[in-house]
């Protein structure tokens, strides 16, 4: 049995095309907000995914320079402002194209099970324990059962003979004998896995967007919220107020609970 920690991994982030953003600009006689843009007026270094919330925002109004739209005779021009307001006015569906995506790693099934109920918004990929044979049971244990010294020796010797058992199984079914069909190794893989704990730890990579991030920060960093997945999600939830703080700076952390001034984006 090898004694995991959850982890966090930001994989890919938005990435902006501005030679295509400014063609169209020109087109549209929005050239200025780029401009402010290229002398930091709007943003200090080029942050893609508050820009890409703002372009898309400014689309909706074509509210990129005052009398463009004949009904807007003043645009903000602090990008903290614009998207503060794009938050208290809940104008969500802007949010919707920026998307994160975290490689989720030594997180447990019980937290996978949870997190695949968002599916708003969201693209999963885990690993198939279908195709993965286990050889070990990785397990996360919280900082309270870690301090039960009576409960940590018969959860390991437990899960020690669950991982044994899983060897004897590939050895009992001849899976590493050469010739044996990749067919009959995921078959039988298959009904190996029925014998892992819910809280072995596995991997996935999880994309969300930015709507769907701030409703799953708040609900899973909730005092209610399973343990696990609080962890998981206060980790994400730091990861990206540094990425977007314009876009995630608005929450209070109280007892590991992420609150937003901001609701129902």
């Amino acid at each position: 049995m090898k004694s995991v920690e959850p982890e966090v991994h930001l994989v890919a982030r938005p990435q902006l095309d501005y030679d295509e953003i400014a063609r169209y600009l020109a087109d549209v006689g929005g050239s200025g907000w780029l401009e402010r843009l290229d002398r930091g007026e709007l943003d200090g270094p080029l942050n893609d995914p508050q820009n890409l919330a703002e372009f898309a925002g400014r689309l909706c109004y074509r509210s990129w320079e005052p009398g463009l739209n004949p009904n807007v005779t003043r645009v903000r021009t602090d990008q903290d402002a614009y998207l503060s307001n794009i938050l208290a006015s809940m104008h969500g569906s802007v949010l919707e194209h920026v998307s994160f995506s975290f490689v989720l790693h030594n997180v447990s099934r019980v937290a996978t099970h949870e997190l695949v109920r968002h599916r708003p918004g969201v693209a999963v990929s885990q690993e198939s324990l279908r195709f993965v044979r286990l050889t070990d049971l990785p397990f996360w244990f919280p900082d309270w059962a870690r301090d039960d010294p009576e409960l940590m020796a018969r959860a390991t010797e437990l899960l020690g003979r669950m991982e044994e058992f899983q060897r004897w199984m590939a050895d009992h079914f001849g899976l590493d004998e050469e010739g044996v069909p990749f067919a009959v190794k995921k078959h039988r893989t298959s009904f190996m896995r029925r014998f892992a704990p819910e809280g072995v730890a596995t991997g996935l990579v999880w994309t969300a967007n930015v709507r769907t991030l701030r409703h799953t920060l708040e609900v899973r960093t909730a005092p209610g919220a399973e343990e696990e997945i609080r962890l998981v999600f206060h980790r994400i939830g730091e990861v990206l107020v540094k990425e977007a703080p314009a876009l995630f700076g608005d929450y209070t952390v109280t007892d590991g609970a992420w609150v937003p001034e901001w609701r129902k984006v």
